[in-house]
Order: C-alpha cells, then structure tokens, then sequence
C-alpha cells in the first residue's frame, strides 16, 4: 500500500524553499514601460526599474516555519 504524501510536508517544503531562495536572492528588481507621449507613428516611452528587496529576518521566518511544518507533517504520519 504506498504512502500519500502528507498535506502539511508538501506546503513545509515549498515554505523553505521559498525562505532559501530569499536568503539566497534577497534583492530583485522589476521593470514597468508605460508610454509617455504619441505624435502620429512616433512612440515616447519610459522604462522604470524598481528594485525590491526582501528583508533576512522575514526569509529566515519563512525558513524556519517550513521546517517546522516539515516535521510536523512527518510527525503526524504513521
């Protein structure tokens, strides 16, 4: 009879790497071009590139919970 995996390991799972990742990459950055005027075929457009940052201590959290589901989710199978 094979086993299903359990519900909580999976989220568990995906949390830590998600809290890996942001420790790993703590800063990334988007780009929006929204057009700034239009004169016949002539096209004016400006590109803005927002860097965002994601703070250690929220990543570790992050890290930290998944872990614990991780474990709670073993814990619970029998």
């Amino acid at each position: 009879m094979a086993r299903s995996v359990n519900t909580l390991v999976i989220v568990g799972a995906l949390l830590a790497v998600l809290g890996i990742a942001g420790l790993a990459v703590p800063v990334f950055t988007t780009s929006q071009t929204s057009e700034v005027a239009r004169i016949g075929d002539l096209h004016v457009e400006s590109k803005e590139n927002t860097p965002h940052v994601i703070p250690p201590l929220l990543s570790g959290g992050v890290l930290v919970l998944g872990v614990i589901l991780i474990g709670g989710g073993l814990y619970r199978r029998t």
